[in-house]
């Protein structure tokens, strides 16, 4: 109604547009239907990991004679013995190490979420080495440079490779796998379905959402490792991995286009 007190016709808004292109509503719902496109399946590379000599040879090659071999030694017990990630060594104060009763480390890992996991006695004796000379506070970082720094990502990817290729010379198997500090990550999660527990699971909760225990042909299982899942039923005389079609079927699928 108008100033008049004549009823005016009603105004008919037409569809918001962006452009000259299709609606708003239209342009929402178009993105949706592109997101629910599967996304294409490709080849996924086997979880590298070490066995139980690998390890002990890459434990071994540090110097422990000097302050940077015992730095490097004590870094790479904590990643195999815990399995954090890169971040979660690097971010490692000298508080988050507790090697009283009831030895722990203490960290806040990935999408803010802290992380306590207990230290064996072998861990804290090394542990104890190390911190005894480390000279800095309970604020410092654990594990520094020379310029008591704490050591980047790329620092410890350098210190984890320089020192895989070390222990190649001992087990000649290193050499043949991609050893970097995801790689120990996975070693932990390993030693876990090993020792009986639910190995896959472990790797998930520690690998995070990108990662499925579902999947068998991404973690490789232990022969006779104990408490772990069934392999899913598989038809008898079907070789195992994904199905390639062979030509003449792709030759027939192209014909019906």
């Amino acid at each position: 109604m108008d100033l008049t007190g004549v009823p005016s016709e009603p105004t008919v808004r037409p569809p918001v547009s962006t452009g000259g292109r299709e609606p708003v509503l239209g342009d929402r719902l178009h993105r949706e239907r592109v997101l629910a496109i599967p996304s294409k399946r490709g080849e996924r590379a086997l979880v590298c990991f070490l066995t139980a000599p690998e390890v002990d040879a890459v434990l071994a090659s540090p110097d422990r004679s000097t302050r940077i071999g015992r730095r490097d030694h004590a870094l790479l017990v904590i990643a195999v013995q815990t399995g954090l990630r890169v971040s979660e060594l690097t971010g490692l104060r000298g508080s988050d190490l507790q090697l009283g009763t009831g030895a722990h480390v203490r960290c806040r890992g990935k999408g803010r979420k802290d992380r306590c996991t207990t230290l064996t006695r072998g861990t804290v004796a090394v542990l104890r080495v190390f911190l005894a000379e480390r000279a800095g506070g309970p604020d410092d970082p654990a594990f520094s440079g020379p310029r008591g720094a704490a050591l980047g990502r790329d620092a410890v990817r350098r210190l984890v490779e320089r020192h895989a290729a070390t222990a190649a010379g001992a087990r000649s198997s290193i050499a043949t796998k991609t050893t970097t500090p995801h790689a120990l990550r996975h070693t932990c999660a390993m030693r876990l379905q090993f020792r009986g527990r639910d190995g896959p699971c472990h790797h998930r909760a520690m690998a995070g959402p990108r990662e499925s225990c579902d999947n068998p042909d991404l973690l490789a299982r232990p022969p006779g490792a104990r408490g772990t899942r069934p392999r899913p039923h598989r038809p008898p005389h079907t070789t195992p991995g994904r199905y390639k079609p062979p030509d003449t079927l792709m030759v027939f699928l192209e014909r019906l286009r």
